[in-house]
């Protein structure tokens, strides 16, 4: 394959890889409106959950609603890169390449935790400042605008390893699964006979 063609292949996985984000972020914020309007509405976000210990810290409810709604958009998007993005259905078992795509997201969950955070906190310089960011209209609302940035930032981190390593280095790691081989196929006399005729 030349240079030419694996950047044009790379590009294509890309923009696959971007319209499967994109239906990710549909889900991934589905899950936190539905979380969040069952807890009171988004003004509700910054409630403390547990404590961290040994800190004066607080795991919040914007960071609950952050992971199930990675775990749900994570699951999401895995079967439809399997299937579409990267085409690697033959080539590897669901179940080894949906750990690497889980760790992988994990990692990129656990810096965007830190992210969510900072666009939250007023302390914060990239804080997502008043008047336009509030809770009083969904639209305007702080939880769910740094929930969408949170996403955008990630998104680059997870194509480059789910490609290099996920959907890639995965297969060469794990035995192929097994395929049926092409029928041979059989040529009679009669078969014969009409394609002497036919020249």
């Amino acid at each position: 394959m030349t240079m030419s063609s694996r950047l044009w292949r790379t590009l294509r996985q890309f923009v696959r890889f971007g319209i499967v984000g994109g239906s990710g972020v549909v889900v991934n914020l589905a899950v936190a409106v539905v979380m969040h309007k069952l807890h009171g509405g988004t003004q509700h976000g910054n409630d403390p959950v547990w404590p961290i210990p040994g800190t004066d810290f607080h795991v919040r409810f914007r960071h609950v609603v952050w992971i199930v709604a990675f775990l749900v958009a994570n699951l999401w998007n895995f079967q439809l890169n399997r299937s579409w993005t990267f085409k690697s259905s033959r080539h590897s078992t669901w179940w080894h390449e949906f750990w690497p795509f889980l760790a992988v997201g994990s990692v990129a969950a656990a810096v965007g935790l830190f992210i969510l955070t900072a666009f939250t906190h007023p302390g914060s310089a990239v804080y997502l400042p008043d008047p336009f960011f509030n809770e009083t209209k969904g639209i305007h609302s702080r939880e769910y605008w740094a929930q969408l940035l949170t996403i955008v930032v990630t998104m680059p981190i997870n194509f480059l390893v789910n490609k290099v390593w996920t959907f890639r280095a995965v297969r060469g790691h794990h035995p192929e699964l097994a395929t049926v081989p092409p029928v041979p196929e059989v040529v009679t006399g009669t078969d014969r006979e009409i394609e002497t005729t036919g020249s």
